[in-house]
């Protein structure tokens, strides 16, 4: 099985924390509605799953351990929703009956298993016909920025290699087609979208968490500790993104492959 190669530090949930429908999901809006069953893998902190839970019938929000998925329990918790029920669960073998669901999604979870393509098949599996399987993930190979800072190309070097090592396929985005083909799958749209940050705000929002990220998360101690990277590597990094974020000039942008799946009535 593949290791979450970005924990869940606080850098880490701030960055999670701000996803929602409009920002990370939009492509599957037109197929929620009140009576959807929607079964969301990978819940993280839940904010998408919350953003579900007020526009579909009931969500069932799941995480690969009790810890994780303490997160979006206590977010729904937070909101007063009690559409939500939620479940421990392992994407390589789901343990809902067939046909269960209306819609299956999955945000950035496929780039961060070990079998994504027997993911899908659990995931059509699950999902009822006429239903629809939804993922949507970054590509890290495609992110490109301004100023050009040497120690950007570093880290994401580093993170490639991190990933890897973990099992995953940190360039997922532009795979999710080749994915949902080999699963079986046979009527689908491929899409794209983009985070883009290029004010001060968002410069200094994501330059600042990745500043924190390189040195104090789950990716830092594995750098380090699999001889990746020394700490002073990631103190350099990490000065790096904030010179990236004081820039002026500075812009960044994450590209993210998105795949609809329809499941035959």
């Amino acid at each position: 099985m593949a290791r979450y190669t970005h924990g869940h530090h606080e850098s880490v949930l701030r960055s999670h924390n701000t996803r929602d429908i409009s920002n990370s999901a939009e492509y599957l809006r037109p197929h929620l509605g009140p009576s959807t069953r929607l079964l969301d893998i990978g819940a993280g902190p839940g904010t998408i799953t919350v953003d579900f839970a007020r526009v579909v019938g009931r969500v069932m929000a799941t995480e690969i351990d009790d810890g994780a998925l303490s997160l979006s329990r206590a977010l729904a918790e937070s909101r007063g929703l009690t559409n939500i029920d939620f479940s421990i669960a392992d994407v390589h073998a789901l343990s809902f009956a067939d046909a269960a669901f209306d819609v299956v999604h999955a945000h950035q979870v496929l780039q961060h298993v070990g079998d994504p393509v027997q993911a899908l098949r659990e995931m059509r599996r699950v999902t009822a016909p006429g239903g629809v399987v939804a993922a949507r993930d970054a590509d890290y190979a495609g992110f490109i920025w301004f100023p050009l800072l040497p120690e950007l190309d570093r880290w994401l070097e580093l993170y490639s290699a991190a990933a890897r090592a973990n099992g995953g396929e940190p360039d997922a985005g532009r795979r999710l087609l080749s994915w949902a083909r080999q699963a079986g799958f046979d009527d689908f749209t491929a899409t794209a979208s983009t985070w883009c940050y290029a004010t001060p705000e968002e410069r200094d929002w994501w330059g600042g968490m990745w500043a924190d990220r390189i040195v104090e998360s789950a990716l830092a101690r594995q750098l380090v500790s699999e001889e990746l990277a020394t700490g002073a590597d990631l103190r350099a990094i990490s000065d790096a993104w904030k010179r990236w974020a004081d820039a002026e000039d500075g812009w960044y942008l994450v590209p993210h492959g998105e795949i609809l799946c329809r499941v035959a009535a």
